[in-house]
């Protein structure tokens, strides 16, 4: 498995990242390497990123050469990605790499698993966006979604490099697998406050953006393309 962790401006971290992973690697069942994806940040976290993928070599790393976003980076690691798995985490550690064991166990069965924040360890403030968001999104599009915004998920490469991509996509990864058929299942996972380094998110893009987002998924869902093939004649 290939896990993703995007990088902006995230240097109060990566030690923990490469101390808690390191400890995971060598607990799992499952072989597994980490793939940072640097979008073009401006401290030191590129330098560190460097170091600890000197001195591993289940670390890999691409570098934007400037800041393009979530979805793009995510979309880059998708890109990349030669496993047959691909996992997918923030660089703020509030989920931990543990429960992707959580996640692999189902995954045989179904084309993404994913995990949700049962008890969530943010600020009241970000509880609210994040509640808002969520209702904004499953009243637009009814995708059954309990907690898009958890950044714990496992995905077959197959199915991820089908996903249609466009600004904003990694809050509707489920929703735009479930729109090629995909099955997911939902996992409960643990989840921690941020120790290191600042929050991304404000209210515009835990509320506003998810808005026009959804907006722009009920478009792409009503025109979206996707067929069976009854018969062919065609030699493959």
């Amino acid at each position: 498995m290939t896990i993703i962790i995007p990088v902006f401006n995230e240097i109060d971290n990566l030690e923990r990242i490469s101390t808690t992973f390191n400890k995971y690697f060598s607990k799992s069942k499952t072989k597994s390497k980490l793939l940072f994806i640097d979008d073009g940040s401006t401290d030191n976290s590129f330098a560190k990123i460097i170091d600890l993928c000197a001195k591993n070599s289940n670390y890999e790393y691409i570098k934007f050469e400037k800041n393009c976003g979530l979805s793009t980076a995510i979309k880059a690691g998708i890109d990349h990605c030669k496993t047959e798995l691909i996992g997918y985490i923030d660089a703020d550690l509030q989920t931990s790499p543990f429960d992707f064991d959580l996640l692999l166990e189902p995954i045989d069965h179904y084309d993404a698993v994913i995990g949700f924040r049962g008890k969530r360890k943010d600020t009241l403030n970000k509880r609210i966006q994040s509640t808002i968001a969520n209702s904004i999104r499953r009243g637009l599009i009814n995708d059954g979604i309990i907690d898009t915004g958890c950044p714990l998920k496992v995905i077959h490469t197959d199915i991820a490099k089908k996903i249609p991509f466009f600004n904003g996509m990694h809050r509707f990864i489920p929703a735009l697998i479930q729109l090629q058929g995909g099955k997911i299942k939902q996992i409960e996972v643990q989840h921690f406050e941020r120790i290191a380094g600042k929050s991304k998110f404000n209210i515009f893009n835990r509320s506003i953006k998810p808005l026009q987002d959804a907006f722009a998924y009920r478009w792409m869902r009503n025109r979206y393309i996707n067929y069976t093939i009854e018969q062919t004649n065609i030699n493959t």
